[in-house]
């Protein structure tokens, strides 16, 4: 008892010892605005604000607009926002010799003097990339991971990083040593996850510009539920160094993806990373510059559309959203084909649950050794079972709760034999999706976004509801996300005629996560085939304007 009394005491002592940094960082921040403000107290901050990433770029390097009123106008405006939600975890005060740097040798990249955010689990040198685990607090990175780099040599200024949820498994955003992040919208909503930091400071105002990761719709739900776009690219397109080692890769793909206010936004960043410093170096990145020309195309696009993977039931805004998308766009000249996704289900226990925790959660369990913090409860309690019991427990719950025996026996660990099989089938599915998508001739794909933003401890509850992301993830495609819409007074009344299609806990608590939501922002997925996110920017541009 007193060895464990001990051992307890020393975690939290590096958790108040964190909290402690993350308060001098705001602190810092509040110094440098100040110290700003009083040299310089009619810079009109509000304006500048103001402007979108594209003009903003332009004036930075035309020199219209000095380097430093930009950059202390986002440190003000992430202050505030940090405060309100709880979004930075820490200040990179080296930003601003980076800044002065920048201002003598005048390199004008494509992002040159543009403030961004970045989040917690992607690698800056000289920092903690904790993923919400306490046994990585104290350990800074080594080096910049390959994203950060190639944005530091475009002219980028990353300025703060931001909050995730422990373990990044999760579309909320809370850890031990940080806490809950809140969604800017509402307060009592999250922000989503697991980029839920970056999601509430790009869609407070307090970043223009932002970077995540996804494994399961990280980029997509806090982008949704904020009110903002993104982009997860295909796997490799754009690749961070290290990411302190998530405990998986494949056969569930992990992006990493920006985030902004518009979509012209995200192309100005693809159109700055995708450049010769990233291809060498990371040489395991293709080398595929940005194609302007099929981003600038005008001909009418062929989409294909569905409005439920018969899953997870949309809720009514949801399937307005893009219904009324679909209807904006046949008006506009494109031609829209019903898509009907079939065996969701299996995908989702069988490739997504069974290929995360392909060992049985056996490294889940490594990952939380020594941690204070298992609000993974039920995986966690389930990782520690043996096959055994869960097929006894798979087998009992059946005939009662088929959705929670089928997670149970995707957590089973499985063999050489059957990891292998499990790839296999992955790509078989992948071949048949994409040839049922060439024998439509598609070029993109209109989706349901899950949404609107759900209440706080909502997410922890309703794992099941990510299939709309998830499958994206297995298959490796470009996936967007451009919100399109807002909850009516309308979508809450039909709302209370909502079952779901299992009829189960999970939907029943679903329905209640919907509820209340009148005025939150409601998004679509655009999609496109691997290693095409100029197309799906390009149809994300369309969503946007139409």
């Amino acid at each position: 008892l007193l060895l464990r009394w001990r051992w307890r005491r020393g975690l939290w002592k590096k958790v108040n010892e964190a909290r402690q940094r993350q308060e001098r960082s705001l602190v810092q921040m509040e110094m440098a605005v100040r110290c700003f403000r009083e040299q310089h107290p009619s810079v009109n901050m509000i304006s500048i604000l103001s402007l979108p990433l594209p003009e903003l770029s332009k004036k930075l390097r035309d020199g219209s607009l000095p380097l430093e009123h930009v950059f202390y106008a986002y440190v003000a405006k992430a202050l505030q926002i940090a405060t309100e939600t709880n979004c930075i975890t820490e200040y990179l005060q080296e930003s601003e010799t980076q800044l002065q740097k920048a201002k003598r040798t005048g390199k004008l990249g494509l992002l040159y003097g543009v403030p961004v955010s970045i989040k917690d689990s992607i690698d800056c040198q000289g920092h903690d990339s904790t993923l919400g685990f306490i046994k990585n607090l104290n350990k800074p990175a080594a080096e910049d991971s390959v994203v950060v780099q190639v944005l530091r040599r475009q002219g980028a200024i990353p300025f703060v990083k931001t909050n995730v949820p422990v373990s990044l498994i999760s579309y909320d955003c809370k850890n031990l040593i940080f806490g809950q992040t809140f969604n800017p919208l509402l307060y009592t909503r999250t922000p989503g996850g697991s980029s839920g930091g970056e999601g509430a400071l790009v869609g407070g105002g307090g970043s223009i510009l932002g970077f995540g990761t996804d494994v399961g719709g990280s980029l997509r739900f806090p982008a949704a539920f904020c009110g903002i776009c993104t982009l997860k690219p295909t796997g490799n397109r754009l690749r961070p160094l290290a990411m302190n080692a998530l405990f998986w890769s494949l056969p569930v793909v992990t992006a990493v993806g920006p985030m902004a206010k518009d979509v012209e936004s995200l192309a100005l960043c693809m159109r700055a990373l995708l450049c010769e410093d990233m291809f060498s170096l990371d040489s395991t990145v293709p080398p595929l510059p940005f194609n302007e020309e099929v981003y600038s195309s005008t001909q009418p696009l062929r989409i294909g559309y569905y409005e439920t993977d018969f899953f997870t039931m949309p809720s009514p805004a949801m399937r307005r959203a893009v219904r009324e998308t679909k209807e904006l766009l046949e008006d506009a000249g494109h031609t829209l084909v019903p898509f009907e996704l079939t065996n969701v289900d299996y995908v989702f226990f069988n490739f997504c649950f069974g290929g995360v925790f392909a060992d049985g959660g056996t490294s889940l369990l490594k990952k939380f050794k020594g941690e204070l913090d298992k609000s993974v409860g039920l995986f966690f309690w389930l990782a520690k079972s043996p096959n055994w019991l869960k097929t006894v427990l798979s087998w009992i719950a059946k005939p009662f709760v088929p959705r929670f025996s089928n997670i149970v026996r995707s957590m089973k660990a499985n063999t050489v034999d059957e990891v292998w099989s499990l790839h296999h089938e992955i790509e078989e599915f992948c071949h048949q999706f994409i040839a049922q998508w060439k024998k439509l001739n598609l070029d993109v794909m209109l989706c349901p976004m899950l949404g609107p933003a759900f209440g706080i401890g909502y997410p922890g509850k309703l794992s099941v509801a990510v299939s709309y992301t998830v499958l994206y993830n297995a298959l490796d495609f470009p996936a967007g996300v451009v919100p399109v819409t807002m909850v009516t007074d309308e979508d809450e009344e039909e709302l209370k005629g909502y079952q779901g299609y299992f009829r189960d806990w999970w939907d029943r608590t679903l329905a209640k996560a919907f509820r209340g939501s009148v005025g939150l922002p409601v998004a679509v997925q655009c999609v496109a085939l691997p290693w095409q996110e100029e197309l799906c920017l390009r149809f994300m541009k369309e969503v946007e304007t139409l």
